[in-house]
């Protein structure tokens, strides 16, 4: 009967103090919503978005060409894939004309042609593009590619050809 009455005691002790808890926070002023990073427009980096971030697990950040400059934010799918989020690009390598990103220097001006896209400014450092499109099946392989194998497989047929002979000669 004692450890009942005990437990009891110790709820409504514990009640009133979350009830006191609630009032003081009721009490205090309603303080202004965080900025997220990048909103604002104070970083070293313009943000090119490519993909939604949900798509991804974990991300690594890799530097392409001289560190600071252009860096590829890569995120690993559920799948195990890893693609390309979004691209930082240096604010001594672009700069904004007309709400659009210009590049300043030759690795920014790759970047931007291989992009699917022209970056549109969303806010801030924030800027989207679509990533650059895949070639379609129908394509592949290249014809490139068609004569590297060629050439590939005729050297092999000749280096073949010579080992044969090479064996023809011994045995004779």
């Amino acid at each position: 009967m004692k450890k009942q009455n005990d437990e009891q005691r110790r709820t409504l002790m514990a009640q009133r103090q979350f009830e006191l808890v609630g009032r003081q926070r009721q009490a205090e002023p309603k303080r202004a919503r965080r900025q997220r990073p990048r909103a604002m427009g104070g970083g070293d980096f313009y943000h090119i978005l490519l993909r939604p971030k949900e798509d991804f697990v974990s991300f690594r950040t890799q530097d392409v060409g001289q560190p600071g400059h252009v860096e590829r934010v890569a995120g690993k799918t559920v799948d195990g894939r890893w693609s390309t989020v979004k691209w930082l690009v240096g604010k001594k390598d672009a700069h904004i004309e007309n709400d659009k990103l210009v590049p300043d220097t030759e690795d920014a001006r790759q970047l931007f042609r291989q992009l699917g896209s022209q970056p549109v400014h969303i806010g801030g450092d924030l800027f989207e593009a679509r990533p650059r499109a895949n070639a379609p099946e129908l394509d592949k392989p290249t014809s490139a590619r068609r004569r590297a194998r060629r050439g590939n497989v005729k050297k092999i047929q000749a280096a073949r050809k010579t080992r044969s002979d090479k064996k023809r000669t011994r045995s004779v």
